[in-house]
């Protein structure tokens, strides 16, 4: 570790106010959906112990409790490939604050099964087509990895991600029914976010396996010039990473041999300068060496 700095200021756990907080090394952080680039690398290892469907397979032929969703051929040709790339052509919307209900992704939370409530949304692109962020694809893969493993979200990740990283402080926020929001839920330290991306550079350390890594860093589905997706996490021309609401981010440059990992409290601004002002000063400084 080169660098680490700490702050202070009014801190949340998702929607509660934790008021002000002097940050430590210890202290937990809500890192939003940087989550959903965590749930990409256990799906990763779930897959690589044949616990889970690959990614061309049919998405709703492993969740048999809706038949009647399968009976419609555009929602039975959905992969699990297109929850992986947020690219399921569903009706979706997290334009609006996460307080609201009318935001999809807290809509999908209060619904009595989320997994159905995703599910049967309106298809309004062809599936595979366009990325559309949607924090319920990564619900149905946190759900895909507690079916086939038999554990529940964060029981798997503490077991196979984090204690192998010594990751020691970590907690995943719940909904009501108890199960991990997988979308958003998950809070480290920084250096718990640091670990993870140091795993990312070097290859997934035999932790994550490798082929997994260069499937899910491959730019698979694109959201602006030079800005890309794979499986759940965000791709350029020359990093990855994983974003979070408020300026949470995990930046991983293996040209620079850099990791940067920072966690910020601007919830819901419209203005998240945090993560790009410390990117661009950290990365510039390591071209100029």
């Amino acid at each position: 570790m080169l660098l680490e700095h700490y702050g202070e200021g009014e801190d949340f756990k998702l929607n509660e106010a934790l008021g002000h907080v002097r940050f430590t090394p210890d202290t937990l952080h809500d890192v939003r959906s940087v989550t959903k680039s965590v749930v990409g690398l256990l799906y990763g290892i779930a897959l690589a112990d044949g616990r889970v469907p690959e990614p061309d397979e049919p998405l709703l032929r492993h969740f048999p409790e809706y038949p009647d969703l399968a009976e419609d051929p555009r929602r039975a040709a959905l992969t699990v490939e297109h929850a992986l790339t947020m690219t399921l052509g569903l009706e979706w919307n997290e334009n609006v604050p996460y307080t609201s209900s009318a935001n999809s992704e807290i809509a999908m939370e209060l619904a009595p099964d989320r997994c159905r409530y995703i599910l049967r949304q309106p298809i309004v692109d062809e599936p595979g087509t366009r990325w559309s962020y949607c924090g319920g694809a990564s619900a149905l893969v946190a759900r895909l990895i507690e079916k086939g493993t038999g554990l529940a979200l964060e029981d798997f990740a503490r077991a196979r991600l984090f204690e192998p990283l010594e990751i020691t402080c970590s907690e995943w926020s719940t909904g009501e029914d108890g199960v991990a929001l997988a979308a958003s839920g998950l809070r480290l330290t920084p250096r718990g976010l640091l670990a993870i991306g140091r795993l990312v550079l070097e290859g997934g350390r035999g932790i994550v396996p490798g082929p997994w890594l260069a499937r899910a860093l491959r730019p698979r589905v694109r959201i602006d010039e030079g800005f890309h997706y794979g499986y759940q996490w965000y791709v350029g021309d020359t990093w990855a990473g994983g974003f979070g609401n408020g300026g949470q981010r995990i930046h991983v440059s293996p040209d620079l041999d850099l990791v940067v990992a920072i966690t910020a409290g601007q919830y819901d601004r419209a203005d998240q300068p945090t993560a790009s002002i410390v990117l661009d000063e950290v990365i510039l400084k390591g071209i100029e060496h």
